[in-house]
């Protein structure tokens, strides 16, 4: 797999693992997050990949944006410019219809978090801070944090979230729907692992339809939704992986899928 100047995808069976390396906190630069864009789409266009897990080097996930970059810009059009940036890469990657799985450890603050939240599942250490501190500083989030947040936490907790710019406690984040479970210090990436490796040995035609269905979800009424689950029922059930699957549970055996 490739590499770029902070960013490096090593592939495992058939998991990819996405690494930020940017010391010393994996500041989302604008360099930075269009590598994470690369290395995303190389990713997706790679069938021999089925998920991706997502993590930093060092101390942290991601503590933030590149504060010092914003020194660079004078006008309020290219800041715009700049959330647009990563609000289009961050969609891509929560489009896809592969899982990607977040590893948070340290911190994942401000456009950290906003990446994690783009990711489709989240592992998060015991001792993490999650938090969108924008307000602290005279900002708001501009990588779709205030819109992907109460879709996860709820309004009045994302209003809090944001308005006190408070970071939550990984028990904190785990208890409000935040992240999928916490796991001891230095077990995230393990942790992440396992359950991409879970994704990963299901059908991939199924998998598809899933990522698709869920993302469906969250705009389509329940009746358009329901029509197109059937229509997914139906076109899976066509493939050889259904059949694999249903002919394995008579024979009481493992069914081996992603054929496609």
């Amino acid at each position: 797999m490739s590499s770029w100047q902070y960013v490096s995808v090593e592939q495992d069976d058939f998991t990819a693992v996405i690494t930020m390396n940017k010391p010393p906190a994996n500041a989302l630069s604008k360099d930075m997050i269009q590598e994470l864009g690369s290395a995303v789409e190389q990713i997706m266009e790679d069938d021999s990949v089925r998920a991706v897990v997502l993590h930093g080097e060092g101390r942290f996930f991601a503590a933030g944006a590149d504060i010092k970059e914003f020194t660079e810009i004078k006008h309020g059009s290219e800041f715009a410019d700049l959330a647009r940036d990563g609000q289009r890469i961050f969609r891509q990657i929560e489009t896809a219809q592969k899982p990607v799985i977040a590893a948070i450890h340290g911190a994942a603050l401000g456009g950290g978090l906003e990446l994690a939240m783009a990711c489709h599942m989240r592992i998060a250490c015991e001792n993490a801070k999650l938090g969108l501190p924008e307000l602290n500083l005279g900002l708001v989030p501009g990588f779709a944090g205030t819109q992907r947040l109460p879709k996860l936490v709820g309004r009045p907790r994302a209003m809090e979230m944001l308005l006190t710019g408070q970071p939550l406690t990984a028990a904190e984040a785990e208890a409000w729907g935040l992240v999928n479970r916490t796991v001891p210090e230095g077990a995230h990436l393990d942790e992440a692992k396992k359950l991409a490796e879970a994704a990963a040995g299901k059908s991939v035609r199924s998998v598809q339809a899933v990522m698709e269905l869920l993302q469906n979800a969250e705009t389509d009424p329940i009746e358009r939704g329901q029509e197109k689950e059937a229509v997914q029922f139906g076109d899976v059930f066509e493939t050889k992986d259904a059949k694999e699957g249903i002919t394995a549970f008579l024979e009481k055996r493992k069914p081996s899928f992603n054929q496609r």
